[in-house]
């Protein structure tokens, strides 16, 4: 086919390099912009888990000191109205009959549905491993685990985003 010289060359279709560099350049500074964005917000889903972990905990804690109170469940190690261990608020305690027995295979009052993990604790622990442990003589500034569990609290040494440590919570 002849071209006739008069005639305007045909419009190209497609980029040029340039515009290809300088568009890969925008995607690039703006995937670096967001990487930062996207670890703060992992960082506040991380901190709300925490939350309301410690919160279903330490609200089963509670329910379960009262139900002692209630006489509705026997207490726990040496009458103690706390719980011997975070895997009892899970597997149920047996409530108390007429005659104040217990039956193992009887009736159980069930505080949690399953035991949260701490989101900041090693994946590979056990739910109740991940949790830091305080018994009810255990003093508020040296916190420790020992016969019954009164309260818990994270592990984990880092600070939160307002400035306060995990394990404070």
């Amino acid at each position: 086919m002849n071209r006739n010289p008069c005639l305007p060359m045909p419009a190209r279709r497609g980029f040029t390099l340039i515009e290809m560099l300088v568009v890969l350049g925008i995607v690039a500074i703006l995937a670096t912009a967001a990487l930062p964005l996207h670890e703060l917000t992992l960082r506040r889903t991380q901190e709300q888990a925490l939350r309301e972990g410690l919160r279903s905990i330490r609200l089963a804690l509670d329910a379960h000191r009262e139900a002692v109170l209630a006489k509705r469940i026997a207490p726990g190690p040496g009458g103690s109205p706390w719980p011997a261990s975070l895997q009892v608020l899970v597997q149920g305690v047996p409530l108390i009959d007429d005659q104040g027995q217990a039956a193992d295979h009887g009736p159980r009052l069930y505080l949690l549905r399953r035991l949260p993990r701490d989101p900041f604790a090693d994946p590979t622990l056990d739910a109740a491993d991940s949790w830091g442990q305080r018994a009810s003589d255990s003093p508020p500034e040296a916190p420790s685990a020992g016969a019954d569990v009164f309260d818990v609290r994270s592990r984990a040494d880092h600070t939160a985003l307002d400035g306060s440590r995990y394990r404070d919570w």
